[in-house]
């Protein structure tokens, strides 16, 4: 997929350090969190940290379970300068994966390398990964983008 996007999506997407997860609860409710993600392949990867919680278990990863989806929003904001704005969502599968399989190691060492934070301690906690499944972004000064509507990618 990354050989379709537009090189300022592809920089972008690697390279933000912070995005906000979206899922939706039994009863259709939208849960929203901020996140630290990495990309691994054809997913966008995060984990449960050491950061203190509210709950044990958390709402958003059973949702993920329950609905198998989630969507992430990456964006960057200047109040000062509107030309610098862009957006990035991804939609796609989503799955907790098992601690100890492949996949969730592969995920833990892409956020240690990308988080210094990580690499001196590493996510304890359930790793989960979505699907780049749906890629739409719009940047105020890409003309590929026009302000009126956004680009987009499925691999559905």
């Amino acid at each position: 997929m990354s050989d379709q996007l537009p090189a300022w999506v592809a920089h972008e997407l690697a390279g933000a350090r912070v995005a906000r997860l979206g899922t939706t609860s039994e009863d259709g409710g939208i849960r929203m969190v901020p996140i630290c993600f990495a990309l691994v392949g054809q997913h966008l990867v995060s984990a449960v940290d050491h950061k203190p919680k509210r709950v044990g278990q958390l709402r958003r990863l059973d949702d993920m379970v329950a609905r198998g989806g989630a969507t992430v929003l990456i964006d960057h904001y200047d109040d000062h300068d509107w030309t610098a704005l862009w957006w990035i969502r991804v939609r796609g599968r989503a799955e907790v994966l098992s601690s100890d399989s492949t996949d969730a190691f592969t995920a833990l060492d892409a956020l240690c390398a990308k988080y210094p934070q990580y690499a001196q301690q590493r996510p304890g906690g359930p790793v989960y990964r979505i699907a780049l499944d749906e890629l739409r972004w719009w940047r105020y000064d890409d003309p590929a983008s026009p302000t009126k509507a956004p680009d987009a990618i499925s691999t559905d």
